[in-house]
């Protein structure tokens, strides 16, 4: 059911350099919140709720109870080293209302030794869903209505029912996570504690986030339908609730309950648990709230702080406005400074690296001729040993064939003698 708050009583105000007319009849501008209405109706809406909590805390059992129907989730293991995130999206009909709905669960969360870097994965996951929509509305062609937009619009935080306190766990993980997201603290299987204990684990709870600085979101009172109920519901935070899937026959009629040999948790009996509160504030009062209030604030401050690590400024040294374009054109002077600055120094790194090999080079060059005239020498100087060797060798034989000749002669004439 779709509920149009009445519209609030307010006295115009002209802006300067306005002028205020009066009507001489109907013109029907008047049917412009109808024409929105049909027009929401007809695109249909999207809500993402982050549920956080350690594993077995009921946290898809709530969603179940919740949105009254089976989301099929499997029961998730403790011996996970890390935190993961596992995100479905489902679409859901309500008389002639689309819902398109995510839901996010933690896995592994708090199952961990060292639980010091518990939140980093949610951070991660939250700032993502931001930086994806941001870098969509940056396109050139945008498709804003047909893009997937996963910003995170509610965060339930089950806390565990030990009746004592907040973990430091869960201190350290609301903190980071506070700026970005819309954080609803709930008592997870409150039907564990007695109501004494509850009001007092409840009040324990609120001073420690207030002692911490940890900023819950609160249900809106500003527009007067809803302001006493905000403004009520706001004091039962935490809300203490119990999920359950299974349907107990009360007095004729089938309710959702928990049976235990005691007796039974009806879940939807204010007196048993703040089920029905949270259901209330959560999705049929408040749900719009929350998808303003993480468009307005959380992903302003993000958009914020990611357009300036860019280098976008509104105002420059002087207070002056800065368009868009200035800085853009500021920017990329930098950058093509920036590229020419590396450009000279690679040009002299390469001239440097070229003078040092030609040096190099040079000095082989030099090694080599010297060894080359070296080598050159011994060359000579060898071929000059056996010039020497070979005249020597030249002379020997001579000698010796004129001393054969010499002792050839000689036989002969004696020979001749003993002839005669």
């Amino acid at each position: 059911m779709v509920q149009i708050a009445s519209e609030k009583k307010t006295t115009p105000v002209a802006s300067p350099g306005t002028r205020q007319l009066k009507l001489d009849g109907h013109v029907g501008f008047d049917t412009l919140p109808d024409q929105l209405v049909n027009k929401s109706v007809q695109n249909g809406f999207g809500f993402n709720i982050l549920c956080i909590g350690e594993t077995a805390l009921g946290k898809s059992t709530l969603m179940d109870t919740l949105f009254n129907t089976s989301f099929g989730s499997t029961p998730s293991p403790h011996n996970l080293p890390n935190v993961k995130l596992k995100a479905n999206t489902y679409e859901m009909q309500e008389s002639n209302v689309r819902l398109k709905l995510t839901i996010c669960d933690t896995i592994g969360y708090g199952d961990q030794v060292n639980k010091a870097v518990s939140y980093m994965a949610l951070v991660e996951y939250v700032d993502s869903q931001f930086e994806a929509y941001l870098q969509e509305e940056l396109k050139i062609q945008r498709s804003m209505g047909s893009a997937h937009d996963g910003r995170i619009h509610a965060c339930l935080y089950f806390i565990c029912p030990t009746g004592h306190g907040l973990k430091a766990v869960d201190i350290e993980c609301m903190k980071q996570l506070d700026s970005r997201v819309n954080i609803i603290p709930v008592i997870a299987k409150a039907d564990t504690i007695s109501k004494a204990e509850l009001d007092g684990f409840k009040e324990r709870i609120m001073k420690e986030l207030h002692r911490n600085k940890v900023s819950i979101y609160q249900f809106p009172t500003d527009d007067e339908t809803v302001a006493d109920t905000n403004k009520s519901m706001n004091g039962h935070l935490p809300f203490a609730v119990v999920g359950s899937t299974e349907f107990v026959k009360v007095a004729g009629k089938l309710v959702r309950a928990r049976q235990y040999p005691w007796g039974s948790v009806h879940i939807e009996n204010e007196l048993h648990c703040d089920f029905v509160k949270l259901r209330e504030m959560l999705i049929r009062t408040n749900m719009e709230d929350l998808r303003e209030v993480t468009h307005q604030r959380h992903y302003e401050l993000f958009r914020q702080r990611r357009l300036q690590e860019m280098g976008f400024v509104d105002v420059d040294s002087n207070n002056q406005p800065v368009s868009f374009q200035q800085t853009f054109e500021s920017k990329r002077s930098d950058h093509l400074a920036c590229l020419q600055a590396k450009e000279e120094e690679v040009r002299q790194m390469f001239v440097q690296r070229v003078k040092q090999k030609e040096n190099e080079l040079k000095d082989s060059e030099k090694e080599l001729h010297l060894k080359f005239e070296r080598l050159k020498r011994e060359h000579l100087e060898e071929k000059t040993k056996l010039e020497e060797t070979r005249r020597l060798l030249a002379e020997e034989c001579e000698e010796l064939q004129r001393r054969r000749l010499q002792i050839v002669n000689g036989n002969q004439t004696i020979s001749r003698g003993k002839k005669k």
